[in-house]
């Protein structure tokens, strides 16, 4: 249910909210917020909630310090594992200047931007989140550890595989948060595991990638370990991938899909440093799974892009190489902008490259692009991009290539 911000004046009236939590993610995608009374409410709804941007990276200096939280009434939610008297909201927000523009560098509201860009276009995207996560036990001072919290394999079941609980427990409280987990189940490195969501519009499917982090990461707490999202937590094990499935309506007869996955493959490796923004991210590509080459095929699992076994309104397309260290809003923005390019040039779809790329031989491989092999030549990468600097602010843009 989307409220109003009269609606939700109402609901911590009638609730007992006692704290009301405002939350937004600096350029890299790390959610932070700010907790005001119910008293201060009105205010935040008219004028916004003032906080100190030279503290968070990316957003200012000193000498321009100010900026004003907005929050967004549709996305209120209770969290759960809060008390249940003196409850606690939370809601996602917008960012302005205080004289009421928006922030450039609100990430939020690029991909509020890049949706409505589409929709001129006739165009509606839908994504769907796959993200893999480790789960690590702490030291007797209460440290994270790498040690893995089992030593199961793939859908493995208990004894054996320790983190049903925690799953269970995840997905239970993402359901009390009106957040629809689709599967999960233990995955191939000791320790890691995956959920699943069912898809939907690319701003709720942000959001619920947001929550699905920081869910995760409170439960796990709860329970005396520690979640790990990093790109490659374990040298020689598999890395955690933020697999991203992509839809797009209308669609008849696949062509705007196949556009789509043209125009993702043509500018993914200009999109690689958003996607993948972390040193650590590159220890990931071209091993267990995670892709090395641009490339796409039906449903083998070594490519960049491929299409899922599915029917109907489940037809998409799947982007393997981003992991969750990545900000979602920009993620989503850069491909439905990628999406949009195929669309209107319609592009003409490469050719099908149904091999392993992990049993290739070096003559077969250099036909194909190579994924950036670290974070600097990504960043070169999107530094020369038209198509970065068209639909990247310089503000937001610079901090990326610093």
């Amino acid at each position: 249910m989307k409220y109003s911000k009269e609606e939700v004046m109402q609901l911590v009236e009638e609730e007992d909210v006692k704290f009301i939590r405002l939350a937004f993610c600096d350029v890299f995608g790390r959610q932070k917020n700010i907790s005001i009374m119910p008293d201060e409410l009105p205010r935040a709804f008219k004028y916004g909630i003032a906080f100190d941007a030279s503290a968070i990276i990316g957003f200012g200096d000193e000498t321009q310090s100010d900026l004003l939280i907005h929050p967004d009434p549709e996305t209120i939610t209770f969290l759960p594992w809060r008390p249940e008297h003196g409850r606690v909201v939370r809601m996602y927000s917008y960012i302005t200047y205080p004289d009421g523009t928006p922030f450039k560098c609100d990430s939020r509201a690029l991909l509020k931007t890049a949706v409505e860009d589409a929709a001129k276009e006739g165009l509606t995207f839908y994504f769907g989140a796959e993200q893999e996560f480790y789960l690590f036990n702490l030291d007797e001072d209460g440290r994270p550890t790498k040690e893995p919290f089992d030593n199961a394999g793939y859908m493995d079941i208990a004894p054996d595989e320790r983190g049903e609980n925690i799953r269970r427990e995840v997905c239970l409280t993402l359901e009390q948060m009106g957040i629809r987990p689709e599967s999960s189940h233990h995955e191939e490195g000791p320790g890691q595991n995956e959920i699943d969501f069912r898809y939907s519009d690319a701003l709720t499917a942000a959001d619920n990638a947001m929550t699905f982090q920081t869910v995760v990461k409170t439960v796990a707490g709860r329970n005396g370990i520690i979640a790990d999202f990093t790109a490659k937590p374990l040298k020689g094990k598999p890395g955690n991938g933020f697999h991203i499935n992509i839809s797009v309506k209308p669609n008849e007869n696949d062509d705007n899909l196949k556009y789509v996955l043209a125009g993702i493959y043509d500018k993914v490796v200009d999109m690689t440093a958003f996607l993948n923004p972390t040193e650590n991210s590159y220890d990931r590509f071209g091993e267990n799974k995670a892709p090395g080459y641009v490339s796409w095929s039906g449903q083998n699992r070594s490519q960049l892009i491929r299409i899922p076994a599915a029917v109907g309104e489940y037809r998409r397309i799947e982007l393997r190489s981003p992991d969750p260290t990545a900000n979602p809003y920009l993620a989503f923005a850069l491909i439905i902008y990628a999406g949009i390019y195929g669309i209107k040039n319609k592009l003409p779809l490469p050719e099908e490259s149904d091999i392993n790329f992990y049993k290739a031989d070096e003559e077969t491989l250099k036909k194909f692009t190579k994924l950036p092999s670290n974070l600097d030549s990504a960043k070169k990468a999107a530094a020369k991009s038209s198509f970065i600097r068209e639909h990247v602010p310089s503000e937001l843009l610079n901090v990326y290539l610093d």
